[in-house]
């Protein structure tokens, strides 16, 4: 054998390349044995509903109409149409005088036609007149808040120390929104029924509308007590004691409201005395109902469970007691013009103090006792029922005001004040050292 031969069988063997593990792996186009699919079948697109031009306008329309009623909501909302500030709570009156001054002078006046009474409460003199009521400093009938509606006012009263206020709305005074007399802050609000022409009337602890055909009452949140008379959209029937009547004059006291009730077939009026807080408040608690000697009659106190009645044509005025049984009779001696229809509002004009219940008949006041209404003294030549101020009763008299004894009426002295030729009633409020006095649509503060 050659060295060549040799040297070429002494070469090793070339092994064959052996595939790295990547391309074992990876490399290696597992779907290149396997058939594409076939392309899905190409679907047509259903056409939408809105595409067509008549469809884009009236879903256009759709949106504006949709805008302009909301639109008209809000520009009707009560929010809308409330305009009102809050404020801080007001500094402390300083303290009434210890005897009345022997001379008082005007310091301000302001509209207030909404309010029958002069409202004065705390620190606070309040007055109302078409929609606004305001809450003034006593002593310089500043402006502190207000609170004013789009809606004429129906009245205003104070009570539970917040003052309620009714508004009318649609057909009747339907909205009523209570106020803290301090802040001008809403504490509470409802929808009612009371009448054009209502008044409020509080024993403290209620508030009764008052109307032709139908009274209703509210708790201190005015969420309603009770309901008497020609309830509209009526839900249980039978619950009402008698239909077809119509109201005169309504008082109350302790719990309890008293009603001049006029029904067909009576004889005369009837006095009807109610629970202002019965178990359901559509179903009136009567304490007693009691046809009286004569028609025309007034209520025109309630204290404790007793009542005074006028009957015009009897002359008398006569004291019920709480189940309806006469107590006393009393001549009575007022001009028969002073009763010749019943008082505005259905309530008379009466104002309290500790000791007495006073009456104003339109020409005279009638002092009657708290303890069991008995008739005291007469006052003739007044304007209107008294109050106390510094420590003494202050009656409305022609001229000026009279301070009287309350026990026998005797005049102790008369102060002079100018009301510029107005004649009419006068109610009376105070406020620290304040004297208000309610001429007609003014509210006047004296000092």
């Amino acid at each position: 054998m050659s060295d060549e031969d040799k040297a070429a069988s002494s070469v090793p063997e070339e092994e064959p390349e052996q595939p790295s593990e990547a391309a074992a792996l990876g490399s290696e186009d597992v779907l290149d044995d396997v058939e594409p699919a076939p392309p899905a079948p190409r679907v047509k697109a259903r056409r939408s509903p809105w595409n067509r031009g008549r469809d884009r306008v009236f879903a256009a329309v759709i949106a504006v109409v949709v805008v302009a009623v909301a639109l008209v909501i809000g520009a009707t909302s009560d929010s809308e149409g409330t305009d009102r500030t809050e404020a801080d709570p007001p500094s402390p009156l300083p303290a009434a005088p210890n005897t009345v001054p022997g001379s008082l002078a005007e310091i301000w006046s302001a509209r207030s036609g909404a309010t029958p009474v002069p409202v004065a409460t705390g620190d606070t003199v309040v007055t109302a007149d078409g929609g606004e009521v305001a809450a003034r400093d006593p002593l310089t009938g500043q402006i502190r808040w207000h609170y004013t509606r789009d809606l004429p006012l129906c009245t205003l009263n104070e009570t539970w120390g917040r003052v309620n206020a009714v508004y009318h709305k649609t057909e009747n005074c339907s909205e009523v929104t209570q106020l803290d007399p301090g802040t001008g802050r809403i504490t509470a609000q409802r929808n009612g029924n009371a009448e054009l022409g209502t008044r409020l009337v509080s024993d403290g602890s209620h508030v009764t509308t008052t109307g032709k055909k139908l009274l209703d009452t509210w708790r201190d949140d005015l969420v309603q007590s009770a309901e008497y008379g020609q309830v509209p959209a009526l839900v249980n029937a039978g619950k009402q004691p008698r239909t077809g009547c119509t109201y005169g004059t309504v008082a109350a006291a302790s719990g309890k409201v008293g009603v001049i009730e006029r029904c067909p077939g009576d004889p005369a009026d009837r006095l009807s005395v109610y629970k202002a807080a019965p178990e359901k408040d559509d179903e009136p608690q009567v304490a007693f109902s009691s046809v009286l000697a004569g028609k025309r009659a007034r209520v025109i106190a309630m204290s404790g469970d007793l009542a005074a009645v006028v009957l015009p044509d009897q002359k008398l005025l006569v004291i019920y007691n709480g189940d309806g049984s006469q107590r006393a009779a009393y001549p009575l001696d007022v001009p028969p013009a002073d009763l010749a229809a019943d008082p505005q509002g259905g309530v008379e004009q009466t104002s309290q103090t500790a000791a007495n219940v006073y009456w104003f008949s339109g020409s005279k006041v009638l002092a009657l006792s708290r303890d069991d209404l008995s008739p005291r003294w007469t006052l003739g030549s007044a304007m209107g029922p008294g109050v106390t101020f510094a420590g003494q009763l202050v009656v409305p008299i022609k001229g000026g005001l009279a301070v009287l004894n309350e026990n026998d009426g005797s005049t102790i002295r008369t102060v002079g004040v100018d009301r510029r030729g107005y004649t009419g009633p006068v109610r009376l409020g105070t406020a620290g050292p304040v004297l208000l006095e309610e001429r007609g649509d003014t509210l006047t503060a004296l000092k």
